[in-house]
């Protein structure tokens, strides 16, 4: 039992002496060891970050860090470093993350929303290739009779129905020549708030006919119509209305469409123009040789026998028929039942019907047809493609829509020295929120961009809603809670959405006339504008006498030389044409009362706050400021003359 203990007493330090033996360990090997480790994770690191990545427009950072396998606190920090502040879930552009990609030796793929989406379609078999008609555009500029030419054209009328005679949508129709050829026209408004449609008019067509008025000849949106159809690289003719008149001048207006490079055939040029009459229907069947002409020289050509691609050309809410889109089939031919993606939105044909409000089964290329049956309003100019089934077409449709919610992602706004006071002051700015419902789609996209650019530095239009159809419950209450004003386009409240707007006081403007909206608008931003002060001069004293009283300071007796004098207003004391001082009254006295106001040759007691520098003949100039109401013009020019 006695030695136990003693055995038990070694032990723990036996095992210490060994331990301090094993642990004994060089420093150069150390340092050896952390540089291999720190070699591996360098390595693991390289492998782990991917030599390209993909992304969309917009990403977040968290996004980025996760495709790039990187922690986002260094990313952010990189970012810092470049200037930028964001925090985790925030957006950056793709400039900036091609930036940090290359950093760490990524390459960065910007893929766009279609992109990623994109419907594999066959190539066309040769075999299958027939004639389709011309898709003709007729451009020009407002009044100069685009709509008229339809109108002899198709021995219909489309004017009268336009309210103030100004086309607000886009039309397409298809007619039928004498010769028995089919022509396919679209009708563009010629309004300069509608310049974004008449671009996408000009990328569905093959044709353009440009229309200026023999009597006013080439006018802004003639030249802006010139340079959509030389961007689209489509053939213009030129079409030169109202010749009937007796001050028409063709002649002019050759030599200027000649200065912008359209030079007529009998000049040497290469352009067809053809003189007409749209209102006597003269010249219409010269016009339409022309056209069936240049379409023989394009040999215009597409495969029937596939699914069909189309291209939207409007679309708008049908009380009682829902969505409702204008398509023109490009290739393929489009039936009854099809499947198709428009845009981000699935559906599936339920109707079609031709631009005579005829019902038809199929429409093949270059056929302008009104079609049913979408799940959600595509936009103007979205692709329009027939897939499988229905099936195949939702999940194409879930994912552009999941891709969509990325792409709105807000850019991060970079602080610069340029733009650090606008950043700065940005807290100052005052909103007018706008919510805007229209009728179709592409009124409410030109109202929109038309009133965003109403907006001034002090003044910021926002533009919270627009889309296509009648003005709901929700758009009030969206109103109501955001302080909007609602603007309707060729749409009317629905009779519970009226009640809802009488209740919450909605301001709810309706319009027929694009231009009214914008007066309205302009208006009202104005009546936001914080007036300009200026001063007015309202009199004028002579300094006769000085008192000084305790407590007071100097009170001057003045006698009032002409004009008047209020106890509100301020004054400049002037010494021999040299203003010595300004300051505010801070009392007036006739003998010993005080009074509201004193006018010419009358005298009086004028006290002048923290002014201790007075003599006698000194002149006092009495001005108040007033109050200016500015205009958005004015604000505008101020803006630029502060830029």
């Amino acid at each position: 039992a006695g030695p136990a203990p003693m055995d038990s007493g070694r032990s723990p330090a036996r095992k210490s002496t060994q331990r301090k033996r094993t642990g004994f360990v060089r420093k150069e090997d150390i340092e050896l060891e952390k540089e291999l480790q720190l070699k591996k994770k360098a390595e693991a690191r390289a492998i782990a970050i991917p030599k390209s990545i993909d992304i969309m427009e917009n990403i977040s950072v968290s996004d980025l860090a996760k495709k790039m396998n990187i922690k986002p606190a260094e990313l952010i920090a990189k970012l810092m470093a470049l200037g930028v502040m964001a925090t985790i879930n925030q957006k950056i552009d793709a400039e900036t993350a091609t930036i940090l990609a290359s950093e760490y030796g990524c390459e960065v793929k910007i893929v766009s929303l279609y992109d990623e989406t994109v419907i594999e379609k066959a190539a066309d078999n040769p075999d299958d290739l027939w004639h389709r008609p011309p898709i003709v555009t007729v451009m020009g500029h407002v009044d100069h009779g685009k709509t008229k030419l339809l109108d002899a054209i198709r021995k219909t009328d489309v004017v009268s129905g336009e309210y103030g005679g100004i086309t607000q949508h886009i039309g397409a129709y298809q007619v039928e020549t004498p010769s028995g050829d089919r022509i396919t026209f679209l009708d563009t408004p010629g309004h300069a708030a509608f310049t974004k449609m008449r671009a996408r008019g000009s990328q569905v067509t093959d044709i353009v006919i440009l229309v200026v008025s023999a009597v006013e000849g080439v006018m802004p949106q003639t030249k802006e119509a010139i340079d959509h159809a030389k961007a689209a690289g489509v053939p213009i003719i030129v079409a030169i209305n109202k010749i009937d008149l007796p001050e028409s001048n063709p002649d002019r207006v050759k030599t200027q469409l000649s200065e912008l490079g359209l030079i007529p055939e009998e000049w040497g040029g290469t352009t067809q123009f053809c003189e007409i009459s749209a209102l006597q229907k003269k010249g219409i069947a010269e016009l339409l040789d022309a056209i069936l002409l240049q379409a023989e020289i394009l040999e215009l050509t597409a495969s029937f026998n596939r699914m069909a691609e189309a291209k939207i050309i409007e679309s708008r809410i049908d009380q009682g028929r829902g969505i409702v889109a204008t398509i023109i089939v490009e290739k393929g031919t489009l039936r009854i039942g099809d499947s198709f993606v428009a845009g981000i939105f699935p559906g599936k044909v339920r109707a079609m019907f031709d631009d005579k409000g005829n019902r038809i089964e199929e429409a093949t290329p270059s056929t302008p047809v009104e079609v049913l049956g979408f799940e959600g309003m595509p936009n103007a100019g979205d692709p329009f493609e027939v897939v499988e089934d229905e099936k195949f077409a939702r999940a194409v449709s879930d994912k552009r829509q999941e891709l969509k919610k990325y792409e709105e992602g807000k850019n991060v706004k970079k602080v610069t020295l340029d733009n650090l006071y606008e950043t700065i002051s940005a807290g100052e700015v005052q909103e007018l929120k706008v919510i805007i419902k229209g009728d179709v789609q592409g009124s409410v996209e030109a109202l929109k961009g038309m009133l965003e650019k109403l907006s001034t530095r002090e003044v910021r239009l926002a533009v919270i809603r627009a889309a296509a159809g009648a003005i709901s419950e929700d758009d009030v209450m969206m109103a109501s809670a955001s302080d909007a004003i609602i603007i309707g386009f060729n749409v009317r409240p629905s009779p519970a959405a009226k009640l809802l707007a009488d209740r919450e006081k909605v301001d709810i403007r309706k319009y027929n006339i694009i231009y009214r909206a914008q007066e309205d608008i302009q208006k009202a931003m104005e009546g936001m504008l914080s007036p300009e002060l200026k001063e007015q001069d309202v009199g004028k004293a002579e300094v006769r006498n000085i008192f000084r009283v305790p407590k007071v300071g100097i009170v001057a007796g003045v006698y009032m030389l002409e004009g008047l004098v209020h106890r509100t207003s301020q004054v400049r004391v002037i010494r021999e044409n040299i203003e010595i001082f300004q300051g505010k009254i801070s009392s007036l006295k006739r003998f010993k009362d005080d009074v509201k106001e004193v006018v010419a040759g009358y005298e009086c007691g004028i006290g002048i706050a923290d002014c201790n520098d007075l003599k006698e003949g000194d002149i006092l100039e009495i001005f108040e400021t007033v109050e200016v109401a500015r205009t958005l013009g004015k604000a505008q020019e101020d803006g630029s003359d502060k830029a």
